[in-house]
């Protein structure tokens, strides 16, 4: 599992050197993605350390959470409006109460590639989703039915979009800011079961493998937990009179 990581890394790090590149050469920009959080992050890193500044991450909306990487020519300013991507608005009817799952499934069994798709933004009666622009004509040709549920799918969306990722907070305090301590705090379990867990592979830190229940973690860090789901540490301090460290956890929810 590691080494596929590594491997896929050096794969995507590969691509976006060569978009760079192309940019530059073609004097066009060039896109990447949509992009998890995980991907971002690698991207952003190779940019800081190859000092590339014109480039720019977009998914539709502030604060999206895939998003498309744009690396653009040094004539040309980054600006969102040329990714090529748009949104995507699926109406059915509020009784149904399909989520962001069924309308995932619906697109995978379709053979789309997840690299193509965006965020799925849900609410009552309303989907927006957002598409490559390579996927859009498909898609908008073949999705009549979500499961078995009758659906309509027209291009764009009006804004407001549906909220997006949502979140359950869970502030508490921990005697340090260990793995273990804070895969704890995030699954209400004892610290000892938490070390158990991080021992057996369950637990990941910003998207790699963490085997070690005495790494240390920092405010913003993004932790997985097979079998319990996806947090982040939002918040980390201040001390308390006791020297206990107290700490607010965001849980994501689908």
């Amino acid at each position: 599992m590691i080494k596929q990581t590594v491997k896929d890394d050096a794969v995507l790090e590969a691509m976006a050197r060569d978009a760079v590149r192309q940019s530059e050469t073609r004097r066009r920009p060039c896109f990447i993605g949509f992009l998890d959080e995980r991907e971002q992050r690698l991207i952003r890193n190779l940019m800081e350390k190859t000092g590339n500044e014109n480039y720019m991450f977009w998914g539709g909306y502030e604060a999206a959470e895939r998003v498309v990487f744009g690396a653009f020519p040094a004539s040309v300013p980054p600006e969102t409006d040329i990714f090529p991507f748009s949104p995507v608005t699926v109406s059915f009817r509020e009784a149904d109460g399909l989520c962001h799952r069924d309308f995932l499934g619906a697109l995978m069994a379709l053979g789309i590639e997840r690299s193509t798709v965006g965020d799925i933004l849900t609410e009552p009666g309303r989907c927006v989703l957002f598409l490559r622009e390579e996927v859009l004509p498909y898609v908008l040709q073949q999705i009549r039915k979500i499961g078995a549920v009758g659906v309509t799918v027209t291009p764009g969306a009006e804004q407001p979009y549906p909220q997006g990722r949502r979140f359950r907070t869970i502030s508490t305090v921990i005697s340090a800011l260990r793995a273990d301590c804070i895969v704890a705090a995030c699954t209400g379990q004892s610290r000892e079961k938490a070390k158990s867990q991080i021992s057996a592979g369950l637990l990941s830190v910003n998207y790699a493998p963490c085997l070690s229940p005495s790494r240390l973690l920092d405010q913003g860090d993004v932790l997985s937990v097979r079998g319990a789901g996806k947090f982040r540490l939002e918040e980390a301090g201040p001390v308390t009179r006791k020297g206990r460290i107290a700490i607010q956890i965001k849980k994501y929810l689908s």
